[in-house]
């Protein structure tokens, strides 16, 4: 296994994500390693709702801050001493690639969903990331 000197953890903050920042953990510990834990929160469409639009700002703003929490109990949690977590606003694809740029990780560590029929020609996160990372990724199975 590779030194890695900086690991960057992808999280969705769904069931899986816990599986796949242990992961990365362990992979970081294993280094001695600094790990990132990011997650993007895409942006979110306006509706209309009735004679006003709702404040799409404010409801991002809102989705960054509960991202932020949800990272911060996940790595509290886990006694990772090396371990910061980043909440990123905008395309996911493209804000993974810029961040795994501007920490000029070593490593990119995410879930992977097991897919089945259509699902497999769709142009997933993993698969943008695997093929344009300028580092290692591990694709962490998560069924």
């Amino acid at each position: 296994m590779a030194d890695y000197r900086k690991v960057l953890v992808l999280l969705d903050l769904s069931e899986g994500s816990e599986k796949v920042f242990n992961a990365g953990r362990a992979v970081a510990s294993h280094s001695n390693a600094d790990l990132v834990a990011l997650h993007v929160v895409d942006y979110a469409p306006v509706e209309p709702m009735g004679e006003t639009l709702m404040p799409s700002m404010a409801i991002e703003q809102e989705l960054v801050e509960r991202s932020r929490a949800n990272i911060e109990r996940l790595i509290a949690g886990s006694g990772a001493a090396n371990a910061r977590g980043r909440v990123e606003m905008g395309n996911t694809k493209a804000e993974i690639l810029r961040v795994a740029n501007e920490e000029r990780a070593d490593l990119i560590v995410l879930g992977s969903w097991e897919r089945h029929g259509l699902a497999i020609l769709v142009n997933f996160t993993e698969d943008t990331v695997l093929h344009a990372a300028h580092c290692d990724v591990l694709a962490v199975r998560l069924s």
